[in-house]
């Protein structure tokens, strides 16, 4: 066990989660470049390429989770493919302009928007605006415990 492995690792593990919530972080990722830092301290005894097919395996998951919940938040209130494309686009700008809090703001309202371009009543447009806000937050929480499940792997890998 490399006790400065470890270290670096935990580094990299604490942004990834903290990606979870924050987008501009890419949280999966920078698990497993944490685990390969580790890896690199501790010449690959214990960490095999099993161990990280399985990890990319876990971290394609994570992407597809991120993807398909604010899709399904939308669907599922009854949105329609412009309140898809609101979400993300609202995503990027409300993360550039407003920062943080524009990772919820923005989905919303670009749906929101979408629908009302396509001509939505003002309801449908609201509840499919709070179906990303629903999709994040399922999708946040599927995240964490699959990016949760990746360290606990890890750690039961090399203790």
């Amino acid at each position: 066990m490399s006790v400065p492995g470890i270290i670096l690792a935990s580094i990299f593990f604490i942004a990834g989660m903290a990606g979870t919530i924050l987008p501009v972080l890419p949280g999966a990722p920078l698990l497993v470049i944490g685990m390969l830092i580790y890896g690199f301290f501790d010449h690959f005894v214990h960490l095999t390429w099993q161990f990280f097919l399985g990890q990319t395996i876990l971290m394609l998951f994570v992407f597809g989770v991120d993807y398909l919940a604010g899709v399904l938040g939308v669907v599922k209130t009854g949105g329609s493919k412009y309140a898809v494309w609101g979400s993300l686009i609202g995503t990027l700008i409300g993360l550039l302009a407003l920062g943080p809090p524009g990772i919820i703001l923005g989905p919303f309202l670009g749906a929101v928007g979408g629908e009302l371009m396509a001509r939505k009543p003002l309801d449908q447009a609201v509840k499919a605006g709070l179906g990303t806000l629903l999709g994040f937050l399922g999708g946040a929480v599927l995240k964490l415990i699959l990016q949760s499940l990746m360290i606990l792997w890890f750690f039961n890998v090399i203790l």
